[in-house]
């Protein structure tokens, strides 16, 4: 139990954005697919993690620095809120890819790899914040083996979170009988929440390129989601499993 308030205490901005996931899901999935979508994405998001610190697959290879041991929650060597901070990421990114594909006949896994991308584009921003832990509260958390070209991030990374993204998502997608929500918007408020609190961060320990192209990427995403999004689609019958416009 003090792990558990001490996790809370160390990290509240996760557990601030993890209610917002609840709040949005809630509203727009209902409790029961809420709890399917997090049974979904974070036992992936798990193995990821577990398995980036032994074999380098998928993100590269990288280790905690344990210096929160003691602090907060760990489960087989991963700090509890990190897995858990993709369910709420996932959705947020699921919800944006159901707007820009809402109208349309789109199958599964075309909606869970755009989500899976979608996620990605947040981790522009949010790993190479994340490895200058030490410039802000976040603290020393974790080192890659062998810093990469993208502000000490690898470019596996990337590709991590598209494949954690688009897996996570697709298993939800794949266990639910009823893939339609009803309100994507607040879904669609926490992308924009979670981004703009890592530019924030990102602006205030000084890295203003990075700031700058992170939002020059997002903006290239806002305009693309609105672009296929305005486009017409194909017509969505009843008995497609397309995603409805809302």
């Amino acid at each position: 139990m003090d792990l558990l308030v001490g996790t809370a205490l160390l990290r509240p901005y996760v557990f601030a954005f993890l209610a917002l996931f609840i709040a949005a899901g809630v509203l727009d999935l209902g409790w029961r697919r809420t709890l399917g979508f997090t049974a979904g994405v974070w036992p992936v998001a798990l193995v990821a993690e577990f398995s980036s610190t032994r074999t380098g697959f998928p993100f590269g290879l990288y280790e905690y620095t344990g210096l929160t041991r003691g602090r907060e929650l760990f489960i087989a060597d991963v700090p509890f809120v990190d897995s858990l901070s993709f369910v709420f990421l996932a959705y947020a990114a699921y919800c944006l890819a159901r707007t820009a594909l809402a109208g349309r006949a789109a199958p599964r896994w075309l909606m869970a790899i755009t989500a899976g991308v979608l996620m990605m584009a947040l981790d522009v921003v949010i790993d190479p914040l994340a490895v200058r832990g030490d410039r802000w509260f976040l603290g020393p958390l974790f080192a890659y083996e062998k810093p990469g070209v993208y502000f000490g991030v690898p470019l596996s990374n990337f590709a991590g979170w598209v494949i954690v993204g688009a897996v996570g998502v697709g298993l939800f997608l794949t266990l639910v009988e009823n893939d339609t929500g009803r309100r994507v918007w607040p879904g669609v408020a926490l992308y924009y929440a979670v981004l703009g609190f890592n530019l924030t961060m990102t602006l205030q320990i000084g890295e203003l390129l990075l700031a700058v192209i992170g939002a020059t990427i997002h903006a290239v995403v806002a305009l693309s989601v609105w672009s296929i999004h305005r486009k017409p689609g194909a017509v969505v019958r009843p008995q497609s499993r397309g995603i409805e416009r809302l």
